[in-house]
Protein backbone atom coordinates (compact mmCIF):
# COMPACT_ATOMS: atom_id res chain seq x y z
CA UNK A 1 0.00 0.00 0.00
CA UNK A 2 1.14 3.42 -0.30
CA UNK A 3 1.08 5.95 2.61
CA UNK A 4 0.17 9.00 1.20
CA UNK A 5 -2.73 7.76 -0.93
CA UNK A 6 -5.91 8.12 1.27
CA UNK A 7 -6.90 4.29 1.89
CA UNK A 8 -10.92 3.04 3.11
CA UNK A 9 -10.45 1.02 6.61
CA UNK A 10 -11.81 -2.02 5.06
CA UNK A 11 -9.05 -1.68 3.00
CA UNK A 12 -6.69 -1.00 5.40
CA UNK A 13 -8.09 -4.32 7.16
CA UNK A 14 -7.69 -6.39 3.99
CA UNK A 15 -4.44 -5.61 3.55
CA UNK A 16 -3.23 -5.87 6.95
CA UNK A 17 -4.99 -10.11 7.09
CA UNK A 18 -3.33 -10.29 3.15
CA UNK A 19 0.20 -9.69 4.57
CA UNK A 20 -0.74 -11.82 7.74
CA UNK A 21 -2.29 -14.89 5.40
CA UNK A 22 1.03 -14.41 3.18
CA UNK A 23 3.76 -15.25 5.87
CA UNK A 24 1.77 -17.77 7.66
CA UNK A 25 1.65 -19.45 4.30
CA UNK A 26 5.55 -19.25 4.32
CA UNK A 27 5.87 -20.10 7.99
CA UNK A 28 3.46 -23.01 8.30
CA UNK A 29 5.14 -25.67 6.17
CA UNK A 30 8.58 -24.91 8.40
CA UNK A 31 7.41 -24.94 11.56
CA UNK A 32 5.44 -28.20 10.24
CA UNK A 33 9.12 -29.66 9.47
CA UNK A 34 10.63 -28.24 12.95
CA UNK A 35 7.61 -29.41 15.03
CA UNK A 36 7.92 -33.41 13.50
CA UNK A 37 11.21 -33.42 14.09
CA UNK A 38 10.28 -34.18 18.00
CA UNK A 39 7.57 -36.55 17.28
CA UNK A 40 8.43 -40.15 19.25
CA UNK A 41 7.55 -41.30 15.98
CA UNK A 42 9.29 -43.39 12.70
CA UNK A 43 6.76 -41.54 10.23
CA UNK A 44 7.07 -37.12 10.09
CA UNK A 45 3.40 -37.34 10.40
CA UNK A 46 0.12 -37.24 12.74
CA UNK A 47 -0.79 -38.61 15.33
CA UNK A 48 1.55 -36.58 17.52
CA UNK A 49 3.16 -39.97 19.78
CA UNK A 50 4.94 -37.35 22.29
CA UNK A 51 8.46 -34.92 22.57
CA UNK A 52 11.35 -36.91 21.57
CA UNK A 53 15.11 -35.92 21.38
CA UNK A 54 16.20 -39.06 19.75
CA UNK A 55 15.93 -37.96 16.00
CA UNK A 56 19.01 -35.66 16.96
CA UNK A 57 20.64 -37.67 19.45
CA UNK A 58 19.53 -41.89 18.99
CA UNK A 59 21.87 -44.52 18.80
CA UNK A 60 19.47 -47.53 18.52
CA UNK A 61 17.45 -48.69 15.71
CA UNK A 62 14.98 -47.14 14.19
CA UNK A 63 15.83 -43.75 16.29
CA UNK A 64 19.36 -43.10 14.90
CA UNK A 65 19.80 -39.52 14.89
CA UNK A 66 21.43 -36.92 12.73
CA UNK A 67 24.79 -36.98 15.02
CA UNK A 68 25.03 -40.54 14.52
CA UNK A 69 23.85 -41.31 10.94
CA UNK A 70 26.92 -41.40 9.57
CA UNK A 71 26.19 -40.88 5.87
CA UNK A 72 24.25 -37.68 7.03
CA UNK A 73 27.19 -36.64 9.26
CA UNK A 74 29.66 -37.26 6.16
CA UNK A 75 27.63 -34.94 3.53
CA UNK A 76 27.16 -31.99 6.04
CA UNK A 77 31.29 -32.23 6.05
CA UNK A 78 30.95 -32.28 2.34
CA UNK A 79 28.57 -29.84 1.87
CA UNK A 80 30.61 -27.38 4.54
CA UNK A 81 33.82 -28.21 2.37
CA UNK A 82 32.27 -27.66 -0.71
CA UNK A 83 30.65 -23.92 0.50
CA UNK A 84 34.19 -22.84 2.31
CA UNK A 85 35.46 -22.96 -1.52
CA UNK A 86 33.03 -21.81 -3.56
CA UNK A 87 32.64 -18.88 -0.78
CA UNK A 88 36.13 -18.45 -1.29
CA UNK A 89 36.21 -18.08 -4.58
CA UNK A 90 33.19 -16.25 -5.53
CA UNK A 91 33.81 -13.33 -2.87
CA UNK A 92 37.82 -13.30 -4.03
CA UNK A 93 35.94 -13.45 -7.86
CA UNK A 94 33.57 -10.93 -7.16
CA UNK A 95 35.22 -8.03 -5.45
CA UNK A 96 37.77 -8.27 -8.63
CA UNK A 97 34.40 -8.29 -10.42
CA UNK A 98 33.20 -4.89 -8.73
CA UNK A 99 36.23 -3.04 -9.06
CA UNK A 100 36.19 -3.81 -12.99
CA UNK A 101 32.91 -2.90 -13.92
CA UNK A 102 32.52 0.01 -11.14
CA UNK A 103 35.82 1.72 -12.18
CA UNK A 104 36.42 0.62 -15.16
CA UNK A 105 35.13 1.89 -18.84
CA UNK A 106 36.17 0.00 -21.59
CA UNK A 107 34.95 -1.67 -24.77
CA UNK A 108 32.28 -4.39 -24.79
CA UNK A 109 31.64 -4.04 -20.82
CA UNK A 110 27.74 -3.76 -21.15
CA UNK A 111 28.17 -7.45 -23.13
CA UNK A 112 30.25 -8.70 -20.58
CA UNK A 113 27.89 -7.68 -17.47
CA UNK A 114 24.86 -9.17 -19.28
CA UNK A 115 27.19 -12.72 -19.95
CA UNK A 116 28.03 -12.51 -16.19
CA UNK A 117 24.66 -12.51 -15.12
CA UNK A 118 23.72 -14.74 -18.02
CA UNK A 119 23.92 -18.05 -15.51
CA UNK A 120 21.10 -16.05 -13.75
CA UNK A 121 18.22 -16.99 -15.64
CA UNK A 122 19.75 -20.14 -17.01
CA UNK A 123 17.95 -23.63 -14.97
CA UNK A 124 20.20 -25.21 -12.44
CA UNK A 125 19.95 -28.01 -14.56
CA UNK A 126 20.77 -26.79 -17.73
CA UNK A 127 23.46 -25.16 -16.37
CA UNK A 128 25.38 -28.17 -14.24
CA UNK A 129 24.73 -30.36 -17.73
CA UNK A 130 26.53 -27.78 -20.02
CA UNK A 131 29.19 -27.98 -16.91
CA UNK A 132 29.63 -31.76 -17.20
CA UNK A 133 29.15 -32.19 -21.31
CA UNK A 134 32.43 -29.48 -21.83
CA UNK A 135 34.55 -30.69 -18.80
CA UNK A 136 33.80 -34.64 -20.15
CA UNK A 137 34.77 -33.37 -23.66
CA UNK A 138 38.09 -31.90 -22.14
CA UNK A 139 38.62 -34.42 -20.42
CA UNK A 140 38.36 -36.98 -23.41
CA UNK A 141 40.35 -34.90 -25.63
CA UNK A 142 43.04 -34.29 -23.07
CA UNK A 143 42.94 -38.02 -22.61
CA UNK A 144 43.44 -38.92 -25.90
CA UNK A 145 46.01 -36.71 -26.75
CA UNK A 146 48.10 -37.79 -22.94
CA UNK A 147 47.27 -41.09 -22.27
CA UNK A 148 46.62 -39.39 -18.49
CA UNK A 149 43.54 -39.82 -16.94
CA UNK A 150 42.07 -35.64 -15.92
CA UNK A 151 40.04 -37.21 -12.88
CA UNK A 152 38.74 -33.26 -11.83
CA UNK A 153 37.57 -33.31 -15.25
CA UNK A 154 35.03 -36.04 -14.37
CA UNK A 155 32.05 -35.93 -12.08
CA UNK A 156 32.89 -35.19 -8.13
CA UNK A 157 33.63 -31.95 -5.55
CA UNK A 158 35.82 -30.55 -8.22
CA UNK A 159 33.26 -29.78 -10.81
CA UNK A 160 30.28 -29.34 -7.69
CA UNK A 161 32.55 -26.36 -6.88
CA UNK A 162 33.42 -25.20 -10.31
CA UNK A 163 29.95 -25.75 -11.24
CA UNK A 164 28.19 -23.98 -7.96
CA UNK A 165 31.10 -20.99 -8.60
CA UNK A 166 29.73 -20.37 -12.11
CA UNK A 167 26.03 -18.60 -10.73
CA UNK A 168 26.83 -17.77 -6.82
CA UNK A 169 30.26 -15.21 -8.15
CA UNK A 170 27.17 -13.52 -10.03
CA UNK A 171 25.49 -12.69 -6.54
CA UNK A 172 28.82 -12.03 -4.98
CA UNK A 173 29.93 -9.45 -7.83
CA UNK A 174 26.10 -7.53 -7.01
CA UNK A 175 26.47 -7.60 -3.82
CA UNK A 176 29.66 -5.88 -3.72
CA UNK A 177 29.50 -3.88 -6.46
CA UNK A 178 26.38 -1.93 -4.79
CA UNK A 179 28.56 -1.30 -2.07
CA UNK A 180 31.32 0.19 -3.80
CA UNK A 181 29.38 2.60 -5.95
CA UNK A 182 28.92 4.27 -2.80
CA UNK A 183 32.61 4.68 -1.82
CA UNK A 184 33.77 8.24 -2.33
CA UNK A 185 36.74 8.02 -4.08
CA UNK A 186 38.18 11.33 -2.45
CA UNK A 187 39.41 8.82 0.79
CA UNK A 188 41.67 6.91 -1.95
CA UNK A 189 42.63 10.11 -3.33
CA UNK A 190 43.82 11.37 0.18
CA UNK A 191 45.47 8.32 0.81
CA UNK A 192 47.86 8.29 -2.27
CA UNK A 193 48.11 12.20 -1.12
CA UNK A 194 49.25 11.27 1.91
CA UNK A 195 52.16 8.90 0.66
CA UNK A 196 50.14 5.56 0.35
CA UNK A 197 50.43 3.22 -3.00
CA UNK A 198 47.32 2.92 -5.29
CA UNK A 199 47.31 -0.72 -3.52
CA UNK A 200 48.30 0.49 -0.03
CA UNK A 201 44.99 2.85 -0.09
CA UNK A 202 42.68 0.07 -1.58
CA UNK A 203 44.26 -1.98 1.24
CA UNK A 204 43.86 0.42 3.71
CA UNK A 205 41.23 2.49 2.37
CA UNK A 206 38.70 0.85 0.35
CA UNK A 207 38.77 -2.62 1.25
CA UNK A 208 37.76 -1.89 4.93
CA UNK A 209 34.68 -0.24 3.69
CA UNK A 210 33.95 -3.17 1.68
CA UNK A 211 34.28 -5.34 4.28
CA UNK A 212 30.69 -5.63 5.09
CA UNK A 213 29.46 -6.12 1.89
CA UNK A 214 32.81 -8.99 1.44
CA UNK A 215 31.05 -10.99 4.26
CA UNK A 216 27.54 -10.57 3.64
CA UNK A 217 28.82 -12.13 -0.05
CA UNK A 218 30.24 -14.75 1.46
CA UNK A 219 27.60 -15.71 3.49
CA UNK A 220 25.17 -15.85 0.94
CA UNK A 221 27.54 -17.77 -1.18
CA UNK A 222 27.48 -20.63 1.96
CA UNK A 223 24.08 -20.77 2.18
CA UNK A 224 23.08 -21.28 -2.01
CA UNK A 225 25.98 -23.45 -2.12
CA UNK A 226 24.42 -25.96 0.97
CA UNK A 227 21.24 -25.76 -0.34
CA UNK A 228 21.82 -26.04 -4.17
CA UNK A 229 20.52 -29.46 -5.57
CA UNK A 230 19.75 -28.90 -9.26
CA UNK A 231 23.21 -27.88 -10.66
CA UNK A 232 24.64 -30.16 -8.07
CA UNK A 233 22.79 -33.05 -8.92
CA UNK A 234 24.10 -33.07 -12.21
CA UNK A 235 28.40 -32.72 -10.98
CA UNK A 236 28.06 -34.81 -7.92
CA UNK A 237 30.14 -38.18 -7.86
CA UNK A 238 31.04 -40.46 -5.35
CA UNK A 239 31.24 -37.45 -2.23
CA UNK A 240 27.68 -36.50 -2.21
CA UNK A 241 26.77 -33.00 -0.76
CA UNK A 242 23.69 -33.04 2.03
CA UNK A 243 20.93 -31.88 -0.37
CA UNK A 244 21.97 -35.36 -2.61
CA UNK A 245 22.00 -37.13 0.76
CA UNK A 246 18.61 -36.20 2.00
CA UNK A 247 16.80 -36.60 -2.15
CA UNK A 248 18.11 -40.29 -1.90
CA UNK A 249 17.12 -41.12 1.65
CA UNK A 250 13.45 -39.27 0.46
CA UNK A 251 12.72 -41.56 -2.15
CA UNK A 252 12.94 -44.27 0.15
CA UNK A 253 10.55 -42.27 2.44
CA UNK A 254 10.54 -39.56 4.42
CA UNK A 255 11.85 -40.10 8.20
CA UNK A 256 12.01 -37.63 10.88
CA UNK A 257 15.79 -37.77 10.90
CA UNK A 258 15.05 -35.32 8.00
CA UNK A 259 13.05 -33.26 9.67
CA UNK A 260 15.90 -32.94 12.93
CA UNK A 261 18.43 -32.28 9.24
CA UNK A 262 15.96 -29.11 8.00
CA UNK A 263 16.07 -27.76 11.38
CA UNK A 264 19.22 -27.67 11.93
CA UNK A 265 19.72 -26.18 8.62
CA UNK A 266 17.08 -23.77 9.43
CA UNK A 267 19.03 -22.53 12.66
CA UNK A 268 22.41 -22.49 11.27
CA UNK A 269 21.08 -20.38 7.97
CA UNK A 270 19.33 -17.98 10.88
CA UNK A 271 22.47 -17.71 12.70
CA UNK A 272 24.15 -16.70 9.76
CA UNK A 273 21.88 -14.28 8.20
CA UNK A 274 21.68 -12.16 12.08
CA UNK A 275 25.55 -12.29 12.20
CA UNK A 276 25.63 -10.99 8.97
CA UNK A 277 23.17 -8.30 9.66
CA UNK A 278 24.74 -7.13 13.24
CA UNK A 279 28.31 -6.71 11.57
CA UNK A 280 26.94 -4.94 8.87
CA UNK A 281 24.86 -2.68 11.49
CA UNK A 282 28.21 -2.12 13.83
CA UNK A 283 30.13 -1.06 10.84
Amino acid sequence: MIPTVPQSSALKWTYRAYVTLFFIYLALPLTVVCAFAFNNSVFPSLPWEGFTMKWFFGTEAPFIGVFHERSIVRAIGTSAFVAVWVAGLAVAVGTCNAFLFVRHDFRGKGLLYILMLLPLIIPGVILGISILVFASSVANTLEDATGLWFDGLRPGLILVILGQFSFITTFATLVISARLQKFDLSLEEAALNLGATKWGAVRQVTLPFLLPAIIGAGVVAVLMSFENFNTTLMLVGSDAPLTIIMFDKLKHGSTPVLNAVSLLLIVASAALGLLSLLFQKSK
